[in-house]
């Protein structure tokens, strides 16, 4: 296995306009994802990490007491008191997903009254709330404004925390799906043809609702998605376009892993599914490895040689410490072989299981320069 080039990973992203980290959750995929693009902004480019976080971890890796839903830049004082001084931008955002489906509402319904009636409709309401959970949807907006409206170089997109990390990559389909699906076009259709495409069971079910609720839930649903009819086909343009942003050339993919076997396992399917999809792999990075071992060295040999200075007690404690290290570490060498021979990936970029968890520039400056 060959040993990772720092400039490589910087050249396979160079002209590269969407960089989007994808790996199984707690692998450190948003600190990476960060790093990278202070890395990026370090080297001249103007760029926006876009991350979904529920614990706020990058806001406050980045120095800021919360991310806002828009892109706010990271002021140059802020980074200098840090000791870097970037010659490009770094520029951040959370995603707030209930906030990015109003905003793709108010943006294809130019129509205020028509726009009245989707805000306030009661079904509405609660969807934006549920989506609020589907991170992959706003994820998918949000990537789709940036690329179109705003001149960053490069958009480093961190993707949601999911059980399935391919979640993301299938979610252009499976939205299109729904909005050109048989499912919708029941509820865009005229009340008595809907009545009849449901079926009598789902009827006497919508009934029941009814009388126990006062809410017709029918009539509802279809009065919301009736009133939608205008913005669910520019929805649909704006996701063809992002499916298809995903497998441009301008696209790369860093798949995140750890040297851990589950989280490699996934690192290799999706790798599969990347491949599948015709969409481009640019890195393996791999995070968190311990890197530290005793090089062939017996933990007797060690122990005898330390016993002079710090007594053979100590010395034995010492050296059985550094064995757990070194058991570590081999355990770690073998399953990154393992995860690089299968993905025919020579050089993988490892990043070393550091001292302390990252909490600010400094230590994203760090693993930036272990990345590129």
């Amino acid at each position: 296995m060959g040993g990772h080039d720092p400039g490589e990973l910087l050249a396979r992203l160079e002209h590269r306009r969407v960089v989007v980290c994808v790996g199984s959750g707690g692998v450190g995929k948003t600190t990476i994802s960060a790093a990278l693009a202070l890395g990026l902004a370090m080297r001249g480019h103007k760029v926006a990490v876009v991350t979904i976080d529920p614990a706020r971890r990058l806001a406050a890796a980045l120095g800021l007491h919360e991310l806002a839903g828009t892109p706010r830049r990271i002021e140059p004082e802020l980074l200098a008191a840090h000791g870097i001084a970037p010659s490009g931008e770094l520029w951040a955002m959370m995603l707030d997903a209930k906030r990015t489906l109003d905003e793709i509402v108010t943006r294809l319904e130019r129509d205020e009254e028509r726009l009245q009636a989707i805000l306030e409709n009661p079904v509405y309401s609660e969807l934006s709330t549920a989506v609020a959970g589907s991170h992959e949807l706003s994820a998918i907006a949000k990537l789709y404004e940036l690329h179109e409206e705003h001149a960053f170089d490069t958009i480093v997109l961190d993707t949601p925390p999911s059980r399935n990390a391919v979640d993301f990559l299938n979610a252009p389909t499976r939205l299109l799906g729904f909005l050109e699906g048989r499912a919708l076009q029941v509820f865009l259709a005229p009340g008595g043809l809907t009545a009849r495409l449901f079926g009598q069971g789902t009827g006497i079910a919508f009934s029941i609702f009814a009388r126990v609720t006062g809410i017709d839930l029918f009539a509802e649903l279809s009065r919301f998605f009736r009133s939608l009819s205008g913005v669910i086909e520019g929805f649909a343009t704006q996701t063809r376009e992002v499916a298809a942003l995903l497998r441009d050339e301008s696209t790369a993919f860093a798949i995140v892993t750890s040297p851990e076997p589950g989280p490699a396992r996934e690192a290799v399917f999706l790798a599969r599914q990347l491949q599948r999809a015709r969409m481009h792999r640019a890195a393996l990075i791999v995070n968190r490895v311990n890197l530290e071992s005793l090089h062939g060295r017996a933990p007797e040999a060690l122990a005898s040689a330390l016993a002079g200075e710090l007594g053979q007690r100590l010395a034995r404690r010492v050296a059985a410490n550094l064995a757990d290290f070194d058991l570590l570490a081999r355990r770690d060498a073998t399953t990154v072989a393992d995860v690089t021979r299968e993905l025919d990936e020579a050089h993988p970029v490892q990043v070393p299981q550091l001292d302390e968890d990252v909490q600010d520039l400094a230590g994203l400056q760090r693993v930036a320069e272990y990345l590129l």
